[in-house]
């Protein structure tokens, strides 16, 4: 079996074409994974955390007959149309031409299917490829390909639900770690102090703007999102990864206000931003640091 693989990356490294195309084949079907992903962990939480209050109050609340709800994870059950409830076919579920061929629309009651999924599914596969060219057939990059899809998944749940599940954020924070162990991303001790201030910087300035303002201006799950770029580029990029993401929020808050009339207080989610600006440095920033510097010496 190892040398299966050795020989798979072998080929892989000799003939880019193949590499390419399989990154871009597999992160396709991987981004129609994701839209799963995105849909159905808020709602499994959702279960989860009802289940655990019904067990908490039982004492407190009257006795009631509750029928067992049928499964509900990632694989059970299968995915059905949200209008008129009829099985997905597999022709049905090919990333993006299956949209197409149906011309966004349900086989069965024509009910419109959001762009949004082939939007992630092409996404998913375009940066992928963008991480494949810039680090070729190497373990570094097989890494940070996973970590983009689960950016992706992170950055469209916290849209929609103003969460990072701690399900998605906490192994990252452990690959990164493990990742460095095995001699693929930094040294061992600059990930544990790169994690460890990635969370407590925000961690320091949540308490702040809390103790200041008794609001909270972010979530936890923004802090675990920020260990997670701190043990993967070391502690010196955190800086970057925070002005960089408020540059991003800036900008997408301001036309969101423009154009969607958005009221300023409205609460925004910090973890997309977060998410886009670590990506960024991930692939950019010693890019980024070197032309901010020369900026400086100027």
């Amino acid at each position: 079996m190892q040398n299966f693989f050795l020989d798979i990356a072998t080929v892989m490294q000799s003939q880019p074409w193949f590499y390419f195309l399989t990154v871009g084949l597999v992160s396709l079907c991987i981004g129609s994974f994701l839209n799963v992903v995105i849909y159905r962990l808020p709602l499994m939480m959702k279960r989860e955390w009802q289940s655990e209050c019904r067990v908490l109050l039982a004492d407190e609340l009257p006795s009631q007959n509750t029928t067992e709800q049928a499964p509900f994870n990632l694989v059970t059950p299968n995915s059905t149309c949200p209008k008129c409830k009829s099985p997905i076919k597999v022709w049905q579920n090919i990333p993006v031409i299956s949209w197409l061929l149906l011309k966004g629309r349900c086989g069965s009651c024509k009910t419109a299917i959001s762009v949004r999924y082939p939007i992630i599914e092409m996404l998913t596969a375009g940066l992928s490829l963008v991480v494949a060219s810039l680090f070729g057939a190497t373990e570094l990059a097989l890494l940070y390909i996973f970590i983009t899809w689960v950016l992706i998944a992170l950055t469209f749940i916290d849209i929609d639900h103003m969460l990072l599940p701690d399900q998605l954020t906490l192994p990252l924070v452990w690959l990164t770690l493990i990742a460095a162990v095995m001699d693929i991303t930094i040294a061992p001790s600059d990930a544990i102090i790169g994690a460890a201030v990635g969370y407590l910087s925000l961690w320091s300035v949540y308490w702040l703007f809390k103790l200041a303002t008794g609001k909270e201006g972010m979530g936890y799950g923004d802090f675990k999102l920020l260990a997670v770029f701190g043990g993967l580029l070391g502690w010196q990029s955190i800086l970057t990864i925070v002005l960089l993401s408020s540059v991003v929020g800036a900008i997408i808050g301001i036309a969101q206000i423009i154009l969607q009339g958005k009221d300023k207080t409205t609460a925004i989610p910090f973890g997309p931003y977060l998410a886009i600006a670590g990506w960024v440095t991930l692939l950019w920033g010693e890019q980024i640091q070197a032309y901010y510097f020369s900026y400086l010496g100027h």
